[in-house]
């Protein structure tokens, strides 16, 4: 039996802002050696390099900051001195692209295919990559 895990939700927030905590989780997963391995590919890509470019942090940085700190709250702070310093309507705009992704749109195509091979192509009502990432990593059935 594998000790390896999926991150936190992509659902939730720190400070308001939602994916963040997720991006964190797998930094501190993958470095103790419990994350996943399907993730390993794509660690600091996909929606972690997305979110990095927004807040305009290096994903090595963040990483750095991240194993060092125990508090998301922290480095939340930290990008917020040392990347572009998000405003409510960051924040709002973020979530909003986050929660959406995948619904009619450039990864429309991407989440179809990894439903295909979840085997989940029959879930309609999987709309958005975050509402993927809930199915094929057993929160939601």
């Amino acid at each position: 039996m594998s000790d390896s895990q999926s991150p936190i939700s992509a659902y939730t927030e720190t400070k308001g802002l939602r994916y963040f905590p997720r991006m964190l989780s797998k930094i501190r997963l993958l470095a103790a050696g419990g994350l996943r391995e399907d993730f390993h590919e794509m660690i600091g890509q996909g929606l972690d390099g997305r979110l990095c470019n927004y807040l305009r942090i290096d994903y090595t940085d963040l990483r750095e900051k991240t194993l060092a700190t125990e508090s998301d709250d922290e480095v939340f702070d930290w990008v917020q001195n040392h990347g572009r310093g998000l405003n409510e309507t960051d924040v709002l705009m973020w979530n909003h692209y986050v929660t959406k992704l995948g619904w009619r749109d450039q990864v429309t195509e991407s989440l179809a295919n990894r439903k295909a091979s979840s085997g989940l192509s029959d879930r309609d009502e999987i709309e958005t990559m975050i509402e993927y990432f809930e199915y094929d990593e057993g929160r939601k059935a």
